[in-house]
């Protein structure tokens, strides 16, 4: 029944790890960069505010292909070399995905007591430190929930790299595809694999937020 999946199963899969990579990477850039810019977002410096709430408004706003597709294309110009399509889409999603975590960790921010900052600040703490060892420790499990669902969107959003030429999974299934003409099976079997990491991940998130409201961080 899944013939033109099992003879070309290596091939599909080589993608899948290519997807899997994709994804590692953006989640790693886009948590620490996201962390930063949920900082800037509560900033009362205005000359950190604007210029991180214009990037994360004008991001949120832009399709994430398009993000993919500028990036890929108009670097190359300003750097006077072309990129490594891996590379370019890894950069194109931690930038992106980065304005959603930014969101997440804002809203784990100012979730926390304004008692606990000021707190830290009497007893000489910068706002660097208070950050670093009480805001985004806190806000990060208070977010977790949070965050597992929009890994699992950036997961899924990794497909979107094919329009740079990327083989990555559901690339690789059209190029069989187009030999073996068995888009059924095949976009099957690609259907099936994200359902199955999906609903892991979806479970994850209801444990930790079940886990959340017991220990009353949520």
């Amino acid at each position: 029944m899944f013939d033109a999946v099992t003879n070309n199963i290596g091939f599909l899969m080589g993608g899948f790890l290519v997807t899997l990579e994709l994804t590692f990477f953006a989640l790693i850039g886009g948590i620490v960069l996201g962390a930063l810019v949920g900082l800037g977002r509560i900033s009362k410096r205005k000359w950190i505010y604007y210029p991180v709430t214009w990037y994360v408004n004008f991001l949120r706003n832009m399709p994430l292909i398009l993000v993919i597709f500028w990036f890929y294309f108009v670097m190359p110009i300003i750097a006077g070399r072309p990129l490594n399509p891996f590379l370019s889409a890894v950069i194109s999603f931690i930038i992106f995905e980065a304005t959603y975590f930014g969101e997440i960790f804002r809203a784990g921010y100012q979730s926390i007591s304004k008692d606990l900052s000021a707190a830290a600040y009497s007893t000489g703490m910068t706002f660097g430190q208070t950050a670093r060892y009480i805001l985004i420790p806190i806000a990060f499990r208070r977010m977790l929930p949070s965050l597992i669902t929009q890994s699992i969107v950036t997961f899924q959003d990794t497909s979107l790299a094919f329009v740079i030429g990327l083989q990555e999974f559901v690339r690789r299934t059209s190029i069989v595809d187009n030999l073996e003409v068995r888009s059924i099976q095949l976009f099957g079997f690609v259907a099936i694999v994200f359902f199955i990491f999906c609903f892991i991940g979806s479970q994850i998130s209801r444990h930790f937020e079940e886990k959340g409201r017991k220990t009353g961080l949520l």
